[in-house]
This record gives structure tokens, sequence and C-alpha cells, in this order.
């Protein structure tokens, strides 16, 4: 299998008959590639269980998963993706403000040797106060604390190696930090324009209201790259620096007391047994940790590196 379409859907039942004649046109026209279009009914409670049902007598690469109630887009996505038997898999929204007409320049990217390819919704037809600039906001911050450079961590167009995404893991709503969680294999990622169309039918089930949610999977991410095979050095700095300055303060404050007669019995002093104590627990922390990230390790085989490709003479 050449290439996978891996398209999440909720309440779409409006949407997904011209979403799949879309995709079937633009993919059919690709020459010499099998492909199949994969769309995972996250729970929907309209016609749209029905309406893929339908549509699978139609289209042959269609596949439709139906998954036992709605669990999220990140779960569905990772239903598509474990299911998805492209060389290259693709994934997309299924209100069809993607459009399916900037599949082949994913994958020139992708045959240029780029392990991931996102989209960027340069113009986006979106409400400005809701929708586009919370995103803005929201893709600067993400940039920033994670270090992979993206215009729009939020766009559902994004092309990937079958390697990189089975060897993802996801969980909550990181599927827009899809990019910077691939990062830690040391993947190419590039960045292209893509379309971005208005809602003709249906309800956004997507606002202002999950970015909390964001910010904590954010923060998630931000650990799971920085220390996941090592949190002794995140939970270990917080508790020398904390353990350090009670140390430091208790210090004075005996200093204080012994040559000037300042009593020892004031806030200063418990400041400086409450740091004290704070730094040792940060220290236990990051010791449990430790363990807890190689009994996880250990137990589940899986590696803490990534390999692109092996050469030798016999090849």
């Amino acid at each position: 299998m050449d290439i996978s379409i891996v398209v999440p859907v909720y309440n779409e039942q409006e949407n997904i008959a011209l979403l799949v004649e879309e995709i079937e046109q633009v993919l059919s026209n690709l020459d010499n590639k099998e492909y199949e279009m994969i769309f995972v009914n996250d729970g929907s409670v309209d016609g749209t269980k029905d309406k893929l049902k339908e549509l699978t007598t139609k289209y042959p690469a269609l596949k439709a998963i139906n998954l036992r109630k709605n669990f999220g887009q990140t779960s569905a996505m990772v239903a598509g993706f474990d299911q998805a038997l492209g060389n290259v898999i693709i994934s997309m929204d299924g209100d069809r403000q993607n459009d399916p007409r900037d599949i082949p320049n994913l994958l020139i990217k992708i045959d240029e040797g780029y392990d991931i390819v996102s989209g960027w919704r340069k113009d986006r037809k979106d409400n400005l106060v809701s929708r586009r600039l919370p995103s803005i906001i929201a893709n600067k911050i993400i940039s920033i604390a994670t270090g992979v450079q993206l215009h729009d961590y939020g766009c559902s167009l994004k092309a990937f190696k079958q390697e990189v995404i089975k060897n993802t893991d996801l969980y909550g709503e990181m599927h827009r930090f899809i990019p910077a969680v691939a990062s830690w294999m040391g993947v190419s990622l590039t960045e292209i324009e893509v379309n971005h169309r208005p809602r003709m039918a249906g309800v956004s089930k997507y606002g202002i209201s999950r970015t909390t949610r964001v910010i904590l999977d954010l923060i998630t991410v931000k650990f799971l790259l920085s220390f996941s095979t090592k949190p002794i050095q995140i939970f270990g700095s917080w508790g020398l620096g904390s353990l350090t300055t009670g140390l430091l303060l208790s210090l004075m404050v005996i200093i204080q007391r012994i040559f000037w007669a300042i009593p020892a019995n004031r806030p200063l002093f418990t400041v400086a047994i409450m740091l004290i104590l704070a730094g040792l627990q940060f220290i236990c922390f990051g010791l449990i940790a430790e363990i807890l990230i190689r009994m996880y390790h250990e137990s589940t085989n899986k590696p803490i590196y990534a390999i692109k490709d092996i050469a030798s003479h016999k090849q």
C-alpha cells in the first residue's frame, strides 16, 4: 500500500460523501499509486455511521471504522493510524475545510526525503476572535516550548512516513503535537501552505473551550521531550536548588543568632526549613520517577532510540 488517508469524523453526515468523492478523485489521478481511505467514526450520533456503510459499497478503497463511543479526535486518529497500511499516511479533518487537492503537494515533499509534512492554513477561513487569534498565540507558545517551529500546529492535514507515525505514542489532545512528539526521533520536518475552505455544512466541534486541555497537554509534551528518559535531572535540579537555598538561609539565621543575638524563631527560619524539606522531596520524586521509567521501558521493550536506516556491505 502506497498511501493511506486517515479521516476522523464526528457527526459529519452532510460532509463525508462529498469528501470521499474529492479524495477519490485526487488519489485516482496519481500514477500507479495503491491507496486506501480510512474514515474513523468517533461515536457519531447522527447518520454518519450509516452513510459511511453506504459509501463503502461504492468505493472499494474506503474502510469505515466505528468506535464504540466518542473518544476524541486524538483517539480516533490513532485508531486510523493503527489500521493504516500505507507507506505514507496522511491525516485530515472530516469537515471538508482541508482541501484534498493539497495531497499531491504533501507527497512531493515526502518524496524529497521529509519524514513529516505539515499543512499551514495561512489564509484561514475561521472566526478571528474565537479561532484564529487564539490559534496564533498557541502556535507561538508551542513552538517556543517544544523547539519545533511551525506556523500551524492545529492543521490536521499532515503527511507522515509510516515508520514515524507508527512509533509515536499519542494521548489526550496530542494529535496537534505530533511533529513535536515525533521530534525525539530526529525526524526531518517541513511545512507547506495549504488551502483552507470555509465550513459549508455541519457544526464545528472545537472552540476556545479546549484551551485548558491544550495547555495541560503542552506541559506533558514538554516534559516528555526533555526528561522522559531522565526525570531525575528535572526533579533533581529543583531539589538541589531548593535544598541549597534552604541550607544557606538556615546558615544565615544561625550565624545571626550566634554573633548578633538575632532571634532564630522567625519566618525566615521557617521558610528555610520548608525549602530543605521540599528539596528532599523533589529528589525523592526524581528517584521514584527514574525507577518507574526503567520499569516502563523494560516491561514494554520500548527502545530509547530510533533507527532511520541501516547500511551494510551485504546490501
